[in-house]
C-alpha cells in the first residue's frame, strides 16, 4: 500500500508540476506581450538614413555596406515587415539581422529596448547599355507591429562601360568619350602606334592594370572635358569615403624608352600605385609634354623621370608615399606648377622634389632641372632634396629655381635661386596653410587653391605668366594686369578673389 500511495503521490506531483509550468508559461507569455510597445510613436533610429553608392559599374556587384537600426524606446519593438519598395525587381540585395530578404521582403524581426540590429546590403544592377549613368534608387522600409514606419533611402547611378582585356594598340587608334573604358589588365600602346584619347575620355583600371606606352599617347582633354585615369572601384569603401580617394587602386602609367612625343593636356590621373614613370631615352627627343594636368594621391612616386626630356606646365603634382617629383638625370622644365606632398597615409612619405645626377652606381647626368613660378612645399621641414654624384664630379648637375616658393632651408646661390620665397615653419601660412579651404583629412579631401595670406600670392614673374600660362589650371586669368600693378601667383592656381557683397 505504501508503494502505491508513493507512486500515486509522485504521479500527482508530476501532473501538478506540468500544470504549474503551463500556467507559468502563459503568465510569462502575457508578461512578454506587455513588454512590446503598442504605440506607433515608438519608432526607429538609423545610423544612416541615406546610403549613397555614387556611380558604380553596371552589371558588377558592389562591396557590401552596413548600417544599424536602433530601438530607443523603453519597450521592445516587433517589426512586422521590412521591404524594398522595388520588390523583387530592385537591384539591391538586403540582409536584415542575418535574414536575407527573399524577393525584397522579410517578416518577423524584433529589437529589444535600447538594442539594435544590423543591416547589410549591396547593389548589383543590370547593365542598361546606356552611354550616360542610369539612376538606381530605392527605399528600404521598416514597419513595426504598432504602426511605426522608418525608411532608409538607397541612392546610386550605374554606368555602362566598354571592357578592354588583353588589348594592345598596334595601329593608330582614337578612343572616344561616349562611355568609360574598363581596363582589366594592362593596356599597351605598341611601338610605332599612336593612341589618341578624345576630350572627356575615361579610363578605369582594375587593381593590377596600368597603361604602358611604347609608342605614343596623345591625350588632349579640355578644361570642361578632362581626360580621367583612375581605378575601377567606383563605390564607397565605407560611408562617405570613396575608394577613389585611396591610393593603389590601380598601377599607373609607364612611358618606356622607345616612346617619345607624348602629350598630356587637361588630364586627371589619381590614386594609383604610382603616377607617371618616364624611362631613360635619347635626350634629343621630348618624351613628354604635360600641361594643365593633375597627378594626385599615389603610394609611390607621383612623377618619376629617369634620364628623359620632359616639360611640365600649369600642373598639380601632389600627395605621394614616395616623392611628388623624382628626377634622375635628364632634362626637365617645370613652369607654374604646384608640387606639394601632404600624403596622409601611414607607411612613410617622401618629399616634394628629389633630384640627382646618378642612381646608385649608374651615371645619369642632369642636363637641366629648372623651375619657374612654382610652389614646392609639404609637411616636412625640407621638401627639396638635391644630390650630385661624389664619384663622377664632372657629370652635369644643373638646376635652377626662378621666382619659386620653396619649403627648404635658404640657400645663398644667386645663380641657382633667383627671386625665390623661402618658406619656414615660423610663417603663419606655411605648408598646408598656404591653401584654402583647409584639408579635410577625415574625408581625404585636399584643395590646393591659395590662401589670400600665402606668400606665394603676387610673387610670380609676370613675364613668364604672360608668355606661358596667362590662364591658370582652373581656367582663371592670372592677375598680371598692367593697369593695377597686380602680379600673378606662384603655382598652378591663381588666387580666387571673393568680393564682399556688402561693399
Amino acid at each position: 500500500m505504501s508503494e502505491l500511495r508513493g507512486t500515486r503521490t509522485f504521479r500527482n506531483t508530476g501532473i501538478l508540476g506540468i500544470i504549474c509550468v503551463m500556467l507559468l508559461s502563459v503568465l510569462v507569455s502575457c508578461m512578454k506581450d506587455e513588454d512590446y510597445t503598442t504605440s506607433p510613436d515608438d519608432g526607429f533610429l538609423f545610423s544612416e538614413d541615406t546610403i549613397a553608392f555614387d556611380t558604380v559599374i553596371s552589371g558588377q556587384p558592389t562591396n557590401t555596406y552596413t548600417f544599424q537600426v536602433y530601438n530607443p524606446s523603453s519597450r521592445a519593438i516587433r517589426i512586422s515587415q521590412v521591404f524594398l519598395e522595388g520588390g523583387s525587381d530592385s537591384p539591391y540585395r538586403v540582409n536584415v539581422d542575418g535574414t536575407f530578404l527573399e524577393g525584397g521582403s522579410g517578416t518577423d524581426f524584433e529589437i529589444r529596448s535600447g538594442d539594435s540590429i544590423r543591416v547589410f546590403l549591396f547593389l548589383n544592377a543590370r547593365d542598361a547599355d546606356q552611354d550616360q549613368p542610369v539612376p538606381a534608387n530605392d527605399r528600404l522600409h521598416f514597419c513595426s507591429e504598432a504602426g511605426a514606419i522608418g525608411t532608409v533611402v538607397l541612392q546610386a547611378a550605374t554606368q555602362s562601360v566598354i571592357p578592354l582585356k588583353g588589348w594592345v594598340c598596334t595601329s593608330d587608334t582614337l578612343l572616344d568619350a561616349k562611355r568609360p573604358y574598363q581596363i582589366m589588365d594592362s593596356l599597351v600602346v605598341a611601338q610605332g602606334a599612336t593612341l589618341r584619347l578624345a576630350p572627356g575620355t575615361r579610363l578605369y583600371f582594375h587593381a593590377d592594370a596600368g597603361l604602358r606606352i611604347d609608342g605614343t599617347l596623345i591625350a588632349q582633354g579640355t578644361l570642361q572635358s578632362p581626360i580621367v585615369m583612375k581605378g575601377d572601384r567606383l563605390g564607397n569603401m565605407f560611408s562617405d569615403q570613396p575608394y577613389d580617394r585611396i591610393p593603389s587602386q590601380w598601377q599607373g602609367v609607364v612611358i618606356s624608352g622607345t616612346s617619345h612625343d607624348n602629350v598630356l593636356n587637361y588630364c586627371d590621373i589619381h590614386s594609383g600605385v604610382w603616377g607617371i614613370r618616364v624611362d631613360s631615352t635619347d635626350l634629343g627627343h621630348e618624351s613628354l609634354l604635360m600641361e594643365n594636368t593633375i597627378l594626385h594621391n599615389f603610394a609611390q612616386h607621383a612623377f618619376e623621370v629617369r634620364h628623359a626630356q620632359v616639360f611640365v606646365g600649369n600642373s598639380q603634382i601632389t600627395n605621394a608615399g614616395g616623392n611628388c617629383v623624382h628626377l634622375r638625370g635628364g632634362d626637365a622644365t617645370f613652369v607654374h606648377c604646384t608640387i606639394a606632398n601632404f600624403y596622409p597615409f601611414a607607411g612613410g612619405r617622401g618629399v616634394g622634389l628629389d633630384f640627382a645626377n646618378y642612381d646608385g652606381e649608374i651615371r645619369l647626368p642632369l642636363q637641366r632641372a629648372h623651375f619657374f613660378n612654382c610652389l614646392i612645399t609639404g609637411y616636412g621641414e625640407d621638401e627639396i632634396m638635391g644630390s650630385a654624384s661624389e664619384r663622377y664630379t664632372e657629370d652635369a648637375f644643373n638646376y635652377g629655381f626662378h621666382y619659386c616658393m620653396l619649403n627648404t632651408p635658404q640657400v645663398e646661390d644667386e645663380n641657382a635661386f633667383i627671386n625665390c620665397v623661402w618658406e619656414t615653419k615660423e610663417d603663419s601660412t606655411a605648408r598646408e596653410k598656404n591653401f584654402q579651404p583647409e584639408f579635410d583629412l577625415d574625408k581625404l579631401l585636399f584643395h590646393f587653391t591659395l590662401n589670400p595670406n600665402s606668400r606665394a600670392v603676387d610673387a610670380a614673374d609676370a613675364d613668364i605668366s604672360r608668355d606661358w600660362y596667362p590662364i591658370d589650371l582652373a581656367g582663371r586669368p592670372r592677375r598680371s594686369r598692367d593697369n593695377t600693378g597686380d602680379l600673378p601667383d606662384m603655382g598652378c592656381y591663381e588666387l580666387v578673389i571673393i568680393s564682399d557683397p556688402n561693399n
